[in-house]
């Protein structure tokens, strides 16, 4: 067992920008291959690709002189078709024309179409956030199930408090709830390109953003109520105790409660981490359920984030198309808890399970609580785990709004070391999170290998994945030593097309010898991981589109499958939200 009681040192380390010609003969040609899945016919096209992003194998990255050239280790990609290495050092190209992110002023909102006015309230004054003094005493966050009757009082006096403010106030809850709609459904554009929105979430932006949100949002209960030391509590999904909805967010009477949630998961229902969006009688229940969960976190925690990016996710600067991808975390169980919490009788999932809505409950700062608490305990799994040194992600900045209703604009670099910001996590045990049980079998083989039926295995991509998709995809490298491993991870790179407004999720499997996986495999070694669409919505008509990537770590599994030795590996994609999508192009 493990605790968590004292935050991890912070790295700022700086690398350099790199660039070269993608015809370089280490990365191949791409070849594509797309697909889908949800409700009312939206259009899913995820896409398993072999195409690299320039930013992928290239990482802009600024060094203190400017002139080293290295890329970030553990940085191999497997494509559908070949796999890519990336681990060596390159250069001479092209440097990267890219810049940080910085949220507009709040003035330049643009109206959102989601049915109700979501603008931040009008910031006169924007000053820049200062660190404040090392504290002597840190705020601790409390796990949500564990807290006391003296402590459940003060919260909800605080949130009574807030929610009590004049309707302009910054600081009242539904204006805190507005700054999270405008960042996460398409309130701003990037300055100087008024067609690209900016985003939060599928990016290196969402750790910073939330856990600055989180930070104010802290400090202005605490100065409602003339308690500096206050702290919210987070909800411990990841851990047996606490893989329920929090008792006190479930007493009608109290501020805390929400009437737009799911009634079927109510406590004692343990909550599914991996949620496909509705129940079904073949679900996990019980142990088993709990079993799952640990299983899934041991993959989102562990094997499937290896590298910074496979973590955090991938960057997003000025000028890029939102949504590149999202970090491990983010996509799952950050996801599914949202849509598990939400109502399934509101149009739209309200109030968890879309962004619009979800920040006005007070269980939405609990969930992202311990989201934000992930991201200190990866810190601290090892020396490999280290925050990004891109000045492009340091440098990116947001703007929220403190304790006196001052409008703050927060760079990501003031965000890396919660000690510096006052708080912690109360020092619970982390459960044992299991690696994956014994696969169905030892390995899949020549001979073992399930035929694939010609639909199957001539498919041409981009696809729709109306159905389950099978394909072999080839690796340039097998029987690699630990050392490599260490230095190069294999990740699958799954291109997705989808709209944004409905909920979307597909699982995905390697060497299953199923013809469908099904839903309880996912406590099996040969289940890879999921994407997740948390349902959101665009501010200009027409624009409801959107493209982002999934990105897998394969190393740990391909060991675990004893499959180290085969010179392809077998991926099964499964839809399980979102299956009656169509192609938006072929």
């Amino acid at each position: 067992m493990a605790s968590l009681s004292s935050p991890p040192t912070s790295t700022t380390t700086s690398a350099t920008t790199l660039a070269t010609n993608i015809s370089n003969p280490l990365f191949p040609k791409t070849s594509q291959f797309s697909l889908p899945g949800c409700r009312n016919r939206r259009h899913v096209m995820p896409k398993i690709s072999c195409k690299v992003d320039k930013d992928e194998l290239y990482p802009k990255t600024t060094n203190d002189d400017g002139n080293t050239n290295k890329l970030d280790r553990r940085n191999m990609l497997i494509g559908l078709g070949s796999i890519y290495g990336a681990g060596t050092t390159l250069g001479g190209g092209p440097a990267t024309l890219a810049a940080p992110l910085i949220t507009p002023n709040p003035t330049e909102f643009g109206a959102s179409d989601v049915g109700l006015n979501c603008c931040p309230p009008t910031a006169r004054n924007i000053v820049d956030f200062q660190l404040p003094p090392q504290p002597t005493t840190l705020r601790v966050r409390p796990p949500a199930h564990l807290v006391d009757d003296q402590y459940l009082q003060k919260f909800s006096r605080a949130i009574s408090l807030m929610k009590a403010l004049p309707a302009n106030d910054p600081r009242n809850f539904s204006q805190q709830a507005n700054v999270h709609c405008a960042y996460c459904d398409g309130g701003y554009t990037q300055t100087g390109f008024p067609n690209l929105e900016l985003q939060v979430h599928f990016s290196w932006l969402f750790f910073p953003f939330h856990r600055f949100y989180l930070y104010f949002f802290e400090r202005i209960l605490g100065k409602l109520i003339n308690d500096p030391s206050f702290a919210i509590p987070f909800w411990n999904w990841d851990t047996p105790a606490g893989m329920q909805i929090p008792g006190i967010y479930t007493s009608p009477n109290s501020p805390l409660y929400d009437p737009r949630r799911d009634r079927a998961h109510q406590p004692p229902r343990v909550i599914d981490l991996n949620y496909d969006g509705q129940d079904d009688p073949n679900d996990l229940t019980g142990q088993d359920l709990i079993s799952a969960n640990l299983t899934l976190m041991y993959r989102q925690m562990v094997s499937n984030s290896t590298t910074t990016r496979l973590f955090l996710g991938q960057p997003f600067r000025v000028g890029n198309r939102p949504s590149p991808g999202a970090g491990s975390i983010e996509n799952v169980p950050h996801g599914p808890v949202h849509v598990w919490t939400g109502d399934p009788n509101q149009p739209n999932g309200e109030d968890m399970g879309t962004f619009y809505s979800a920040a006005r409950v007070p269980i939405f700062y609990a969930h992202h609580a311990i989201v934000d608490r992930m991201w200190a305990i990866w810190n601290a799994l090892g020396n490999d785990r280290q925050d990004f040194t891109d000045s492009d992600w340091l440098n990116a900045s947001c703007i929220v709004y403190g304790g006196n209703g001052q409008a703050v604009r927060v760079p990501s670099r003031d965000s890396l070391d919660k000690a510096r910001l006052g708080y912690t996590y109360q020092g619970v045990d982390l459960p044992e999170w299991p690696s994956s049980p014994t696969p169905q079998r030892s390995k899949l083989n020549t001979t073992s290998r399930i035929p694939m039926s010609p639909t199957l295995s001539t498919v041409k991509f981009p696809r729709a994945l109306d159905s389950v998709i099978r394909t072999d995809v080839k690796r340039s490298k097998k029987s690699r030593g630990r050392r490599e491993k260490e230095v190069e991870e294999e990740i699958l790179v799954i291109e997705i097309e989808l709209e944004k407004d409905i909920y979307v999720k597909f699982d995905v499997h390697v060497n299953d010898e199923d013809e469908v996986p099904f839903k309880k495999t996912r406590v099996l070694t040969e289940f890879a991981g999921s994407f997740v669409n948390v349902p959101h919505k665009h501010h200009k008509e027409g624009q409801h589109g959107m493209k982002t990537a999934l990105r897998l770590g394969l190393t740990a599994l391909i060991e675990e499958l004893g499959a180290d030795d085969d010179e392809t590996v077998t991926i099964t994609l499964v839809p399980r939200a979102g299956n009656d999508v169509v192609v938006t192009r072929m």
